[in-house]
């Protein structure tokens, strides 16, 4: 599978994000979830999505490789976003995905003590 570049400047790639923003904002407001309270974390993931979309096609989730499998593209246990894993296991269990983007609010109060104590 050849490296496809991709302009992070460009108006196609500024646009494509924000068409992933909003359908992170949807995923959120219809499953119930909020965004990580890590801006950095959020905004990361919701990046590497959009670069997927437009490198693949497809929304990927952006932390697990993506490999060549019969001429397609496809990532470990095809994690397209949201990912199975997420829903069934992840957020149920730990209260965020793994990428950290989507979180229970629960987990997120809690995320926030925490990262208040560790700026004190």
């Amino acid at each position: 599978m050849s490296m496809i570049k991709v302009d992070m400047n460009s108006p196609e790639f500024k646009a494509r994000m924000e068409k992933t923003i909003k359908f992170t904002d949807k995923v959120c407001e219809s499953r119930g979830w909020v965004y990580n309270p890590q801006v950095e974390v959020t905004e990361g993931v919701q990046m590497g999505l959009a670069r997927n979309k437009m490198m693949y096609n497809k929304l990927f989730c952006p932390c697990f490789m993506i490999e060549e499998v019969d001429g397609k593209p496809q990532s470990v246990d095809n994690r397209i976003c949201p990912c199975t894993p997420a829903i069934e296991k992840e957020i149920p269990e730990t209260g965020a995905c793994h990428c950290g983007i989507f979180c229970t609010p629960e987990f997120v109060a809690a995320k926030k003590i925490e990262l208040e104590m560790k700026s004190n």
